[in-house]
């Protein structure tokens, strides 16, 4: 059995064996044409007669084989067309050089070959194997397919570099049946031939056929010990199964069989280092750092590779620090050469620590070395200024990339989605599809959250037609997203319906539906499914229970709440976050329990921050709690303002008791130290197209039919009782400006628009970037009264679904 690799029988030079003449000559005037039969994806021109026999000079043989060794390979070919009949030698060494190139090369190679076919040059036993890896260069299966019958009408297709060559050209193409079919008819098989068979099914990720394969060539019958190669093709395969046990089985092995890194051989090192990076590569994968480290440590020797390896497993267990510390070192090593996947994981661990300063510099090092035009570091420079909000940055190299694919598009879809740009992240889809540019899972879930967003319904339901079609739609992060969507966008009925429906969940598929419960005021609901979710063994964690405690919360399950809390640490073994204290507080404050929820933060094991104090700095407001009010609000002070949200809680606590001068001393602090109120706006999703409003807006081309419809609720909700609570008017004015400011806040406005735009049978859909105010939610009860109308409002806290003149909140929010 002869044990040379596809590689090795490339690069031998000498002749084929020496044949009878009388062979030569039938194979010259016979197998030619039967060739020539069978070249139709090759499309060769018809066979031209032989050219008169001349012998090539030897110089010019010495110069092509010269520019061959140093790559200069259109000089090579400019001499071999000199040559007036140039052997089958010849060929094969132009062919070689070619198929060992770039893929353009590897074209050029192929247009050889059929140079070679019409000229009447028998291909033999190295010719094949030239010409199928250059097909599979270019993963080209009709040519490689064509190739195949030549080489059966030749006789060679049984020759083991042939039909090893087969084989590998068929796995590159992805045609699986075909190599196992090449494979099980060979009539002898080396270990290139095994391996190239196992690389296949590890690269398809056919897990079970790559282990039952390793298994069989052990076999007694086959006797072969699988080698480095064997095992750098196994290793990825068990890294994305994160099969660590069997990884930690095949580094055993290794060095049972000696399979180490060596520096006394140069072969055995280079081996030695591809199986070092495959098996650190393995174990951070798989989670296990530490023996990744260690495996990283006890190589002798390791490559620019190896070091993007384990920055790559450290980025990918959210190590970010430890993978920026290595990143240095890298460069600090003198490894200039700045692959794009190395450049890609630091890239990442700038993104997530905020080094925005090391990524520009980053970027400039890219620029200086021209791996900034890879398209890999561009996606990664652009997802890097997009996560940190230099979205204007992130555009201009998005525009200035001279190739993007769906990575690039997805990055600058998630950024503007990220920074609140969400109707932009739009637009880019649409270019991305008028590019012809096919959106992945990761595009569509950059984009449903930016339907989430603007509460675009219609956006989200195309959005899902969209995966649907793609095939998408059984996805894990497609369907949470989804959930998520149709959450927000006031439909939990479509939420439960996709929960329903998915063919797996994860962790985060429950969390999502809790949430979406929670948002709506359902908190029996989302209790229901917690309990559903323990039955069916998924153990809950951390922001599990912060999804259920908001959601008693928002319904004001207080009892239940505390029962919850107490269950998380002393049920499951869970120990409470800053955040669950907000959300215990939280719930305290609504519920009217200020004194215990005051209490709560004094008990607190943490040291609570600002955003607990503004938890019940919120309640003062609702309940009118000057003196508790203006106590948080010190608490505030001290700690230091994270936002607007304090100064605004205490201003109103102020303005609502009358006490319009200290109201505008709290706003001369707020404006002092730098801090802008957002302006309250609403908008409502008309027939696919949004329209905004701010309070008082008079821009929109229908103000004059919109304030004539107030005019007229006004009116009618009058009858039904209705009195304005000017106390939500935090200006000092008199009583008739105040009831005109009221009727012009901008949820108002849209819904409004939506009465004199939609069809009575259609829910009239709102969403407001603040709390809504107390006059607004006792107005919207009288409307939905009044104009006997369905209406949602998604606030800032929560939603609230009013019909029948009652709203779904209980009038808690």
């Amino acid at each position: 059995m002869r044990h040379r690799s596809l590689a090795a029988a490339a690069s031998a030079s000498a002749p084929p064996p020496q044949m009878p003449p009388s062979f030569h000559f039938h194979w010259r005037h016979h197998a030619a044409r039967r060739l020539s039969s069978t070249t139709a994806c090759l499309h060769p021109p018809p066979l031209q007669p032989p050219r008169a026999s001349a012998s090539a000079s030897a110089s010019l043989l010495l110069q092509l084989q010269d520019h061959i060794a140093s790559g200069h390979l259109s000089r090579a070919h400019h001499l071999f067309d000199q040559i007036p009949s140039p052997d089958v030698r010849t060929y094969n060494d132009l062919i070689r050089a070619y198929s060992s190139s770039s893929p353009t090369a590897a074209a050029d190679g192929l247009h050889l070959y059929r140079r070679m076919l019409r000229h009447r040059v028998a291909p033999n036993n190295y010719t094949f194997p030239f010409a199928l890896k250059a097909c599979s260069a270019l993963a080209d299966h009709h040519c490689g397919r064509a190739i195949h019958r030549h080489a059966i009408h030749a006789g060679l297709q049984a020759d083991l570099f042939v039909s090893t060559a087969l084989l590998d050209m068929y796995v590159k193409c992805a045609c699986l049946p075909d190599a196992a079919h090449i494979f099980a008819t060979m009539p002898t098989r080396d270990l290139v031939a095994w391996n190239a068979m196992l690389a296949g099914y590890a690269h398809h990720g056919m897990y079970h056929h790559a282990v039952a394969h390793l298994l069989s060539m052990q076999m007694q019958m086959h006797r072969l010990r699988p080698n480095a190669s064997t095992l750098v093709a196994l290793l990825p395969l068990l890294a994305q199964q994160g099969a660590l046990a069997q990884g930690t089985s095949v580094h055993a092995y290794c060095i049972r069989a000696c399979l180490h890194p060596n520096r006394n051989s140069k072969s055995k090192l280079t081996d030695g280092v591809l199986l070092g990076t495959a098996l650190l590569d393995m174990y951070a994968k798989c989670g296990s750092l530490l023996y990744a480290r260690r495996v990283f440590d006890a190589m002798p020797a390791r490559n620019e590779v190896t070091w993007s390896a384990l920055i790559g497993g450290f980025v990918l267990c959210s190590r970010m620090t430890q993978a920026f510390l290595l990143f240095k070192a890298m460069l600090a090593q003198g490894l200039c050469f700045l692959s794009p996947t190395s450049i890609a994981s630091a890239l990442r661990a700038c993104a997530s620590l905020d080094h925005l300063r090391m990524g520009e510099q980053l970027h400039a090092l890219l620029a200086k070395s021209g791996v900034h035009a890879d398209l890999t570091a561009g996606n990664s420079l652009l997802s890097m200024y997009a996560k940190a909000g230099l979205i204007d940055q992130a555009i201009a190299l998005f525009d200035e990339m001279a190739v993007k694919d769906t990575v690039s598009y997805s990055a600058l879809v998630s950024g503007y989605v990220q920074n609140g740009r969400a109707e932009e992240a739009f637009l880019v889809f649409k270019k991305m599809q008028a590019c012809n540019v096919e959106p992945d899972a990761a595009t569509m879930v950059s984009l449903i959250p930016a339907c989430s967003h603007l509460a675009a319904l219609q956006h989200g339901r195309c959005s899902h037609g969209s995966v649907i079609i793609r095939g998408l739609a059984s996805e894990t992060s497609i369907c949470n997203a989804l959930i998520d969507m149709y959450a927000k966008c006031g439909r939990i009925d479509l939420s439960r319906q996709v929960f329903n429906m998915m063919p797996s969940r994860d962790i985060v598929s429950w969390n999502t539906m809790i949430a979406g419960y929670g948002i709506h005021g359902l908190g029996k609901e989302a209790t229901a499914l917690f309990l559903e979710m323990n039955n069916l063994g998924f153990p809950p964690d951390g922001v599990t229970f912060i999804c259920l405690l908001s959601a008693c919360s928002h319904s004001g399950l207080v009892i239940e709440g505390k029962h919850w809390f107490h269950v998380m640490g002393h049920g499951y073994g869970l120990t409470p976050r800053m955040e669950h204290y907000i959300c215990m507080v939280d719930l305290l404050s609504r519920g009217g329990f200020l004194d215990e929820a005051y209490e709560f933060i004094q008990s607190m094991p943490l040291r609570a921050d600002v955003r607990v104090w503004v938890a019940l700095l919120g309640a003062c407001r609702v309940y009118k709690n000057i003196d508790l009010g203006k106590k948080v609000s010190r608490m505030i002070q001290e700690l230091g303002p994270e936002g607007t949200g304090n100064f605004v809680l205490l201003s109103n606590i102020y303005s609502a008791a009358g006490r319009f001068d200290e109201a505008a001393e709290v706003r001369i602090i707020q404006k002092v130290q730098g801090f802008k109120k957002s302006p309250g706006c609403s908008w409502i999703e008309i027939n696919g197209s949004l329209h905004a409003f701010v309070g008082g807006d008079q821009s929109h081309p229908q103000s004059p039919e919109i304030y004539r419809e107030l005019d007229n609720i006004l009116v009618g909700i009058k009858k039904l009782g209705y009195q304005p609570d000017t106390s939500f008017v935090l200006q000092d004015l008199e009583e008739e400006e105040k009831e005109k400011a009221l009727i012009c806040h901008s949820e108002k406005l849209a819904i409004a628009y939506g009465i004199l735009s939609l069809s009575e049978d259609k829910t009239i859909f709102v969403t407001k970037n603040l709390r809504v105010c107390g006059d607004c939610h006792t107005v919207i009860k009288h409307i939905s009264l009044l104009k006997r109308r369905a209406i949602i409002v998604r606030d800032a806290n929560r939603f609230h679904h009013f019909k029948n003149g009652q709203c779904s909140c209980g009038d808690f929010w």
